[in-house]
């Protein structure tokens, strides 16, 4: 799949489930469940214990569903809450990421990451925690493909969402140059139609679909509100 192709499926209002709240013991049966609701973006939260303190998934795991996630004409959407994190985009793109979306508290060398996951084919995405201005990605005009407001603190799933958020979403929007803009943390039901109505189309969601007794179901609710934001 070329960038060009990447960047349809991403096309529209989306709902990402987040598989850091899956059950791992069953993870390749809990990402089907949500693809065969319709989820289109599978997004992948990637944690090294610097950054954030948990430690979490890599390279190794991304390439194990990857195959999956594709077959199924979804996508694969990696979050790196890592430091140094243009140390591992070659990997991540070998192991099948379509996206890969880098902290720019993370690193001094913005431009340069997101120049560098393009060259590996990826569609090239950048994330502001909660306390970082949106006037940090002014001048990456036409660089970047994704950008992603965190609307909680990076690090755990879930935490209540930030309610100022819609309004760090709204002063982004102009400043995005056409990037999509994609949020994290706290989005439910409850949330995720303001999201949209403030310029998201992206909308990360785990702890409300994977910790829900039916995530298919959750999965389709949490769409549904998005759309009617």
């Amino acid at each position: 799949m070329n960038r060009e192709d990447r960047l349809e499926k991403f096309q529209g209002v989306h709902i990402a489930p987040s598989i850091l709240s899956a059950d791992f013991a069953r993870l390749g049966s809990a990402i089907a469940e949500v693809m065969e609701a319709g989820a289109k973006v599978i997004h992948f939260d990637v944690m090294d214990g610097q950054f954030v303190p948990p430690i979490t998934i890599g390279p190794l795991v991304a390439a194990g569903i990857a195959d999956q996630v594709h077959d199924a004409g979804g996508v694969l959407d990696v979050h790196l809450m890592i430091e140094q994190p243009d140390r591992q985009f070659e990997e991540f793109a070998k192991a099948g990421a379509d996206s890969i979306t880098f902290h720019a508290e993370a690193t001094p060398h913005v431009h340069r990451a997101l120049g560098a996951i393009r060259e590996l084919g990826c569609l090239a995405g950048v994330a502001l925690n909660p306390g970082t201005p949106v006037e940090a990605i002014s001048e990456l005009r036409g660089s970047a493909d994704l950008i992603l407001a965190m609307t909680v603190n990076p690090g755990w799933g879930g935490q209540a969402f930030i309610e100022e958020s819609p309004g760090k979403v709204s002063r982004l929007k102009p400043l995005a140059d056409g990037a999509l803009i994609e949020v994290d943390g706290g989005i439910g039901t409850g949330t995720a139609g303001r999201m949209t109505s403030a310029g998201a189309s992206l909308l990360v969601a785990g702890s409300a679909i994977f910790g829900s007794p039916d995530p298919a179901a959750a999965y389709s609710e949490i769409l549904q509100a998005a759309r009617a934001g």
